[in-house]
């Protein structure tokens, strides 16, 4: 417990402290890459509460390109590795995880892309192809 506290701090502190002299330069503000592992600096004690969207539907996954589903489907693996480290990086400091219902949302989208990907390799009428993606989507 102690080493989780001890390298969540220094990590996030690593993360807060680092910068980029190029990227300051061409943004007027440095972004470390881990940054994206935790949500922006937000005050625990604001009094409007924050909205999240909701899940994707899967009608609404249909009628995107293979392209953007892909790229769908890397943002929310993005946002379920931030909440999941900033879930845990609280529960080690003993605090109480904001918006809990944010995890399921993004595992219930990814879960839709994965069975919209699903029917389209079925409806593949190659079957080389066909097995091929399936392959691709249950490695995801």
């Amino acid at each position: 417990m102690f080493t989780t506290r001890f390298f969540g701090r220094t990590l996030f502190a690593a993360v807060k402290s680092e910068t980029s002299a190029a990227a300051a330069a061409a943004t007027g503000y440095a972004r470390n890459p881990l940054e994206e592992f935790f949500e922006a600096d937000r005050s625990q004690d604001q009094d409007k509460p924050v909205g999240y969207g909701r899940s994707w539907k899967a009608s609404e996954l249909r009628l995107k390109s293979w392209d953007d589903l892909h790229k769908l489907w890397y943002v929310l693996l993005k946002e379920k590795n931030m909440l999941m480290t900033q879930r845990q990086m609280l529960h080690s400091q003993n605090l109480k995880f904001p918006n809990p219902e944010r995890l399921p949302k993004v595992r219930k989208s990814m879960c839709r892309i994965k069975q919209v990907l699903t029917e389209r390799a079925i409806e593949e009428p190659d079957a080389r192809r066909s097995a091929e993606m399936r392959r691709m989507i249950n490695g995801l």
